[in-house]
């Protein structure tokens, strides 16, 4: 599954909730890029996308 919960990812990174927050809400993290809101209203994160941003930057 190529996309997790900010718990999850917060969890399997150890970047903290509040950073990847932070991120999402600067922008950095793009939507439909890197997160998506899902039907019942929890945010998810592409791992594939982070992974990318976190080597690259893009």
């Amino acid at each position: 599954m190529n996309w997790k919960t900010i718990q999850k990812i917060s969890e399997e990174t150890g970047m903290s909730q509040e950073s990847l927050r932070a991120l999402k809400k600067k922008g950095v993290l793009r939507e439909k890029i890197h997160w998506i809101k899902a039907p019942n209203g929890r945010v998810l994160i592409n791992i594939q996308a982070l992974e990318k941003w976190l080597l690259t930057g893009v």
